[in-house]
């Protein structure tokens, strides 16, 4: 076996839009593979290939090491919980011990592949598409967006503060950190009233780490010219330096692979504009994978990512029969997002997928003449179907609703409901605990965990590196 030093590497970047489910997804990656879980569409794993896979040293000392042990033991827990989203870049190494499928190097034995997973917020991706805005364009864009109807109760307070400053502004340090402060609050805010849109940034003012309180972090919006806007353009171009590029050069550009988690279903879930939404998001995330696309871009990247997984998580809130078309939705809001970014390059994939299953198929429900297909799950509290409310504590049967056969009309407005069970094809998206999962089955060996082709996304990734 060649030694650690001549092992390749894999650089896997894990990014999600927001509640994508991207600390689930790497948790029951490493375990599955870990723990030599049944994958038949994964190639190497289906084929008996793989020999074992292991957890290594965090391989980059400067950057923290992905929490697995931890987020295990939220899931087992009782109940079990999910855990906590992304709130920081964090990295795990697994290596993968396999036999090629070349004949001639099977003779020299085993090989070895590290993966090495790079977690980090979406927040974060969509920073670098300030790289190209200077403070005035930015600011257009952003207060557009500001004025947007949907946006009205939570931008109110931003907005009235805004129209509040009457004639030219001196470079006031307090009016910066409140401006800065009811910026931040619109922008948490516009997602908690169902604003799907992730490019809603900058992204430290939603996840802010170690940053918080810093000046960095001490400017918004701002359309006239005056000594004010000097001062905030002047944080605006500190936050690109010292925030944005090293983010990129440090760990972005060192990727190989990508996926980005898409909560896709729940966007059909609010209708048509947060679709379109995120269509648009999906464009931007594009742009910056985009090669050639600007000049400090390609110094950023001596090596391309050469293949993105679009992925649409949460298939397990839907019964199977809408899997293949949920999978199509996303890759047609994919496609049309490709072909507005002038995409070209890395190789595109759209997957519908659960990483960790959290309901089971229920046989054909009566309702009337018609039979319903319904999943059953555990809702979280407060979780409604109709004008029943859940308390979290037992499992039920509920009819999802059904995806459009054409995902051209899911895209189109065709798509209005009115809640789940309705039973008029309406989708609703309804969140259930995580499954009871043991860590260990009655033989001594891990049990498997529940999934919806996981394998599938796995070989994407990574199946190429295995053959």
């Amino acid at each position: 076996m060649l030694g650690d030093l001549t092992t390749p590497t894999v650089r896997l970047g894990v990014t999600g839009l927001a509640r994508a489910g991207k600390t689930v997804f790497i948790t029951a990656l490493v375990r599955n593979l870990l723990n030599e879980a049944r994958l038949p569409f994964f190639g190497a794993a289906a084929e008996g290939r793989i020999l074992r896979a292991y957890l290594e040293p965090q391989p980059d000392d400067d950057v923290p090491r992905f929490a697995y042990e931890e987020h295990l033991a939220t899931l087992a827990c009782d109940p079990p919980d999910w855990p906590e989203g992304t709130r920081r870049i964090s990295q795990l190494r697994v290596t993968i011990e396999y036999m090629t499928a070349n004949s001639l190097l099977k003779r020299l034995g085993p090989s070895r592949l590290h993966v090495d997973i790079v977690d980090y917020p979406g927040e974060w991706l969509i920073d670098l598409q300030l790289m190209t805005q200077s403070f005035a364009d930015w600011s257009a864009a952003t207060l557009r967006g500001v004025r947007d109807p949907r946006r009205g109760v939570a931008a109110g307070p931003f907005l009235a503060f805004l129209n509040g400053l009457q004639g030219p502004q001196q470079a006031d340090e307090q009016l910066a950190i409140s401006g800065a402060a009811l910026f931040t609050h619109y922008l948490q805010a516009a997602r908690g009233v169902g604003v799907t849109d992730p490019t809603l940034g900058p992204g430290r003012f939603l996840l802010p780490g170690d940053l918080q309180g810093s000046p960095l972090l001490t400017f918004f919006p701002y359309e006239r010219q005056d000594a004010l806007a000097r001062l905030l353009e002047r944080r605006f171009n500190a936050y690109k330096t010292l925030v944005v590029k090293p983010f990129f050069r440090d760990h972005f550009a060192k990727l190989d692979r990508q996926i980005v988690l898409v909560d896709a279903l729940g966007a059909l879930d609010q209708g048509p504009a947060a679709v379109a939404d995120l269509e648009t998001s999906l464009g931007n995330v594009l742009q910056t994978f985009r090669p050639g696309g600007h000049g400090w871009l390609q110094m950023l990247l001596p090596r391309r990512i050469d293949r993105i997984l679009f992925a649409a998580t949460k298939a397990d809130h839907l019964h199977q029969s809408s899997h293949d078309r949920l999978e199509a939705i996303l890759s047609l809001i994919t496609r049309r997002a490709a072909d507005r970014a002038i995409f070209q390059g890395a190789e595109v994939k759209a997957l519908a997928f659960a990483a960790l299953r959290a309901t089971r198929e229920d046989e054909m429900a009566p309702r009337g003449k018609e039979r319903l297909p319904c999943i059953i799950g555990t809702p979280l509290p407060g979780e409604r179907a109709g004008q029943q409310v859940f308390d979290g504590t037992k499992p039920v049967a509920v009819f999802p609703g059904d995806l459009p056969a054409d995902p051209a009309a899911a895209l189109n407005g065709a798509m209005a409901h009115s809640g789940a069970n309705s039973g008029d094809g309406a989708v609703r998206a309804i969140r259930f605990r995580p499954p009871r999962v043991a860590m260990d089955g009655p033989t001594g060996r891990p049990s498997p965990w529940p999934h919806i082709r996981l394998d599938r996304a796995l070989d994407f990734l990574i199946g190429d590196r295995l053959a």
